[in-house]
């Protein structure tokens, strides 16, 4: 060989060896984005792992463009016969949508807060839908869009660490994702409350307040995965079985007090009003420290929030699913052209002082014809399943 064809040799040797770099960036580039939610077929199942774990597993919308179409073909599939969903990281199951992206988005006029709130709303009415045995397992934080991933599905297993809460009214949005039909149905006025302050639900509470339908110890938890994985052509009954067997198997925090079962009789008597103006003139007559810190907390939400809040809850009480999906949608729309979402996320996520600037800032000054706005048709716009 002459030492120009070795030269030519060397040179081609080069360049395969760049094209070789360049094609494993590539495919760890996609690795990562795809990352961002892990779809495996597992024994008898089809798993879901939420795989954002340094944002505490938030709902991006390209999640959940990986997670609809795959939910549809396993529920066609002949041999996946339940479904599981769980988060990665061991802090949060889901810690709600990724709404930081949805506010700045919108500031740049980019379409992503419709094609969010719809795809989001599909799928959450899919997982209700869903023929096979669905299975959440919330362990950790688990708020807004992690909800409506859980909440929806046929089983929902709690453990000590899932924290619940639907803090939205504090950021200037209103419990999305299907809260204005399972919220109203949580028992006596408790969803109301639940809304309309915020109010973190932890381990066990979880489960009393039937947001999870099974509590079991987190440390027991890639036992249960394993068995129900590990189930042969499984029904519905079958992974009940396998769950209720857990569940009553579980001592951890049994004789603990239910937290809000003490002031149930304050919340079931100060919430049941029609207006926020008189649930918060009964916390005001009710005078307990209770009510009062009730209050304070009130008082630092979205006042066009809180109103809307509880006419969707109020409404909601009556709809389908799918009515109050479509409602919420057109809720969401209005609330992204509005100034308190967008203040929120400013005050909470963005800048962190945690004192945003409502408009209106007093109840008094939101009518219901304001109201009226937020929650009309969309016409061609409204979501259609």
């Amino acid at each position: 060989m002459g030492q120009q064809d070795a030269w030519r040799l060397l040179s081609r040797f080069s360049s395969l060896r760049r094209a070789s770099v360049v094609l494993r960036h590539l495919r760890v580039s996609m690795h990562t984005e795809a990352a961002e939610v892990l779809l495996e077929r597992r024994g008898c199942a089809g798993l879901i792992t939420l795989s954002r774990p340094k944002f505490l597993n938030a709902l991006s919308l390209n999640m959940i463009r990986q997670i609809y179409p795959q939910l549809k073909k396993w529920e066609q599939d002949p041999d996946t016969f339940l479904i599981i969903i769980k988060g990665a990281g061991g802090k949060a199951f889901c810690a709600g949508g990724d709404i930081k992206a949805i506010s700045e988005a919108k500031t740049a006029r980019q379409s992503l807060s419709q094609d969010f709130f719809r795809e989001e709303y599909i799928l959450n009415n899919a997982i209700a839908c869903c023929r096979k045995p669905y299975v959440a397992l919330i362990d950790g934080i688990t708020m807004g869009g992690g909800v409506g991933v859980s909440v929806h599905g046929q089983f929902r297993v709690a453990t000590e660490r899932s924290l619940f809460a639907m803090p939205e009214t504090g950021i200037g949005l209103f419990p999305d994702v299907g809260g204005g039909y399972f919220l109203p149905r949580l028992q006596g006025k408790l969803g109301y409350f639940l809304a309309l302050t915020g109010f973190r639900l932890k381990g066990r509470d979880v489960h009393r307040a039937g947001i999870a339908t099974h509590f079991v110890d987190s440390e027991k938890l890639p036992l249960l995965e394993e068995e129900l994985l590990a189930l042969r052509a499984p029904s519905a009954e079958d992974v009940a079985g396998v769950l209720e067997s857990y569940h009553a198997k579980s001592k951890m925090d049994r004789d603990k007090s239910i937290i809000f079962d003490e002031n149930m009789d304050k919340i079931n008597s100060c919430f049941s009003a029609n207006t926020m103006e008189q649930i918060i003139e009964n916390l005001r007559q009710d005078g307990s420290p209770f009510a009062i810190e009730q209050i304070k907390v009130i008082s630092k939400m979205s006042p066009t929030s809180l109103k809307l809040t509880l006419r969707q809850l109020m409404e909601g009480s009556s709809k389908t699913l799918q009515e109050v999906l479509t409602m919420e949608y057109r809720l969401s729309q209005a609330c992204m052209e509005a100034h308190d979402f967008h203040e929120g996320v400013r005050a909470v996520l963005i800048d962190k002082d945690q004192s945003p600037k409502w408009k209106p800032s007093n109840l008094k000054d939101i009518t219901d014809e304001d109201l009226n706005h937020y929650f009309k048709s969309l016409g061609s716009r409204d979501l259609k399943f």
